[in-house]
């Protein structure tokens, strides 16, 4: 019995490997996107807690240095909420770019699947064309070993 062996079998070997490692690097960066994203609602709850903190501040006795000292506090949130909102947009594309690049190692990998089934559908015709020829040569030949002792 004939074996199937795909020719560029070890090009379908490297297209998995290659998607294997797309799906780690898209992985990574939606893990990466997650930690920016909890970094800066942290900031944010910091914000809102010195804002709450002003109001505080503002009833009764007003220590004004203490009213300075929040206001500079909520000015360096504002600064590192507008920082961490770029991380977050970079973290975005690169999750996008990364989903892009497995998207396209997955097509690559799909298109070499295919090639393969219909090299492995061709080997099953050739073998069953084959298997046909040798029964045709075995009832040919015993017809005519039927028909000479005759």
């Amino acid at each position: 019995m004939a074996k199937f062996v795909y020719r560029m079998q070890s090009i379908l070997d490297i297209k998995y490997k290659l998607e294997e490692q797309e799906r780690t690097a898209y992985g990574i960066a939606s893990q990466r996107l997650q930690e920016e994203n909890t970094k800066l609602q942290q900031l944010m709850l910091r914000r809102m807690e010195y804002e709450k903190h002003a109001a505080e501040l503002a009833i009764g006795l007003i220590d004004v240095r203490a009213v300075q000292e929040n206001k500079r506090a909520i000015d360096v949130m504002k600064s590192l909420i507008r920082d961490q909102i770029m991380k977050v947009h970079a973290a975005e594309k690169n999750l996008e770019l990364a989903r892009k690049r497995l998207n396209a190692i997955m097509v690559e990998r799909k298109a070499h699947e295919k090639l393969r089934e219909k090299a492995f559908e061709q080997f099953k015709q050739e073998l069953a064309a084959e298997e046909a020829k040798e029964i045709d040569q075995l009832v040919s030949f015993n017809y005519h070993e039927h028909t000479d002792e005759t």
